[in-house]
Parts: structure tokens; sequence; C-alpha cells
């Protein structure tokens, strides 16, 4: 009986050192920080490698500032173009349809040059234009600026899908230079000596990925949306036109016959 509570006693004690043991080698495992990583690729990089990581960043929020930025600008001029098949198109007169529209919408824009080119085509050299092709040149200039104003920003990603790879992989190439440098001048090749600082130069080509990526998704993502914002604008130039050509048409029958009888 005693050997046995003997035993039992020794089990227990066995059993709770292992259990300290245990809790002692799990809070030195949470203590341990990965010593590579970002952090590590920052504190440990030079003025080289930290123009590199900053270049990527900036790339980076600039590409994602102007994808956000041209989304808002489309979805502008979509509610622009609901707004002038509402109210241009039943207003009595294009000047009325004028009116209806807000300030700064590109279909007012290209409403108000319309009517300014049907109503003035004046000056020696312009009256040698005939009258058709007149407003047709006008309200084309009108689309073409409307046009220009909806791609800016557009070059932009482009230039940073292109190129932010090849700024990664010189970061990489940057950052595995001065690592072998650092271990031959160490003398210690072992493969934690050499893991360590060429997978921390390697994140350059992963950032330079995660920039490039997402810019060149979005320019063919705003490209299409962009050519099918501008069918819209387009139908309504060409509709417009066919107006103010039918209206000067009729007006100028009656301004011959003014001319005719004074």
């Amino acid at each position: 009986m005693f050997n046995s509570r003997k035993y039992i006693v020794l089990l227990a004690a066995s059993v709770g050192a292992s259990m300290a043991v245990s809790t002692v080698h799990a809070a030195e495992t949470v203590a341990v920080e990965n010593p590579y990583g970002l952090a590590a690729l920052w504190a440990g990089g030079d003025i080289v490698a930290k123009a590199t990581l900053l270049i990527l960043v900036t790339m980076s929020a600039a590409s994602w500032y102007v994808i956000i930025a041209k989304f808002l600008d489309q979805m502008q001029l979509r509610r622009q173009g609901r707004d002038a098949a509402d109210k241009f198109w039943k207003a009595a007169s294009v000047a009325g349809g004028i009116a209806q529209l807000k300030d700064g919408s590109p279909y007012r824009y290209i409403a108000e040059t319309g009517n300014t080119s049907s109503e003035h085509h004046e000056g020696a050299l312009l009256e040698q234009i005939d009258l058709n092709t007149w407003i047709t040149m006008s309200i084309q200039r009108a689309v073409e600026r409307v046009n220009s104003r909806l791609q800016n920003g557009m070059s932009l990603l482009a230039t940073v899908g292109s190129t932010a790879p090849f700024v990664g992989l010189f970061g990489t190439v940057w950052g595995i230079y001065h690592a072998l440098t650092a271990i031959g001048v160490a003398g210690q090749a072992s493969i934690d000596k050499v893991a360590g600082p060429v997978g921390e130069a390697l994140i350059m080509t992963a950032i330079g990925l995660a920039v490039a990526v997402p810019a060149v998704l979005g320019y063919n993502w705003l490209i299409r949306r962009n050519k099918s914002a501008m069918e819209e604008v387009r139908s309504f130039s060409a509709d417009l036109h066919a107006v103010l050509l039918g209206g000067a048409m009729r007006a100028a029958p009656g301004a011959a016959l003014s001319k005719k009888v004074a």
C-alpha cells in the first residue's frame, strides 16, 4: 500500500514537472521573433534598398488613387448621361435643354459647343467651310476633349504595370548582392546565414508583382469602362449634330427670304 502511494506521488510529480517544462518551452517559443521579414529588410537595408521600397510603395499608392478616382469619374459621367437622356431631349429647344444640364457636365459642354457653332459661323476663312462640316468639326473636337480628360491617369497605370516588376527585381538583385557580400566577409556559408538574407531580398520581387498586378488589371478594367462611357457620349453628340443641322437648315430659307425681301 505504501509503495503504491509512493509511486502515485512520484508519477504526479513527474507529470507536473513535464507540464512546467512544456509551459516554459511554449513561452520561449512565443517570445522568439522572426529575425527576417519586412521590418528586418527595412532595418538592415542600405539607402538603395530603402529607396527602391519607397518607390514601389509610391507606385502602388498612385495606381490605387488613379483606379479609384477614374472609377468615380466614370460613375459621375454615367449619371450625367442619364440626366441628359431624361432632361435634354425633352426640352423645347437646344438652349432649353442646355439649361437643364448641370454646370461642368461633359454633355452640357458638348451641347454648348455645338449650339455655339451653329449660331456663329463667321470669319473670312471660316465662311469657306460649309455649316454641316463646321458643326461636325466643333462637336467632334468637344468629344475628343472629353475623351482626353477621361483618359488622364491611364498612362500612369500602364507605366506602373510594366515597370514595377523590374523595379522589384532590381531590389532583389541588389539585396542578394549585399547579402552574399556580407556572408563572404563573415566567412560563414551555412544555410541559416544564406537563406535569411536571400529570402529578404526576394521579398522585393514579390512586392513588385503585388504593385504591378492591380495596376494592369485596373488599366484593362478602366479602359473597357471608358469605351462604354464614350459610346454614350458619341451617341449623344451624333443626335445633337442631327438636331442642330436640322434647325440650321430650317432657319436658312427664312434668312434667305428676309434678305431677298429687304
